[in-house]
């Protein structure tokens, strides 16, 4: 199981000296847009697009990393693996070709 790092209360707390600066250069009205969501969360621009961050690269991790499936789909998924269809023409023609980096 992946775990993927949060920030509870107590350990933000706990690790206020070691926060970091983000500098980020954006366009005026991205600017505006994140200041008027954040206003309307009664949230700080920062509070917010920390928070918008992290959720995001939590959803980014677990899509690369974690998938559920029941017992029927993980028994073919598995099957697969362990037995993958030959090789097609288009494949061996693919593998058969010369990387672009070496001519």
């Amino acid at each position: 199981m992946v775990q993927i790092p949060t920030a509870s209360p107590s350990s933000a707390a706990h690790s206020a000296d070691q926060k970091r600066s983000i500098n980020l250069r954006i366009e005026a009205g991205t600017r505006q847009l994140i200041d008027q969501a954040a206003a309307a969360l009664g949230k700080t621009r920062t509070e917010f697009m920390v928070e918008s961050a992290r959720r995001e690269a939590t959803d980014v991790l677990l899509d690369q990393r974690l998938f559920a499936l029941d017992d029927t789909a993980f028994n073919a998924f598995v099957d697969a693996l362990d037995n993958p269809p030959s090789a097609g023409p288009k494949l061996r023609a693919l593998m058969s070709r010369k990387p672009g980096w070496q001519d």
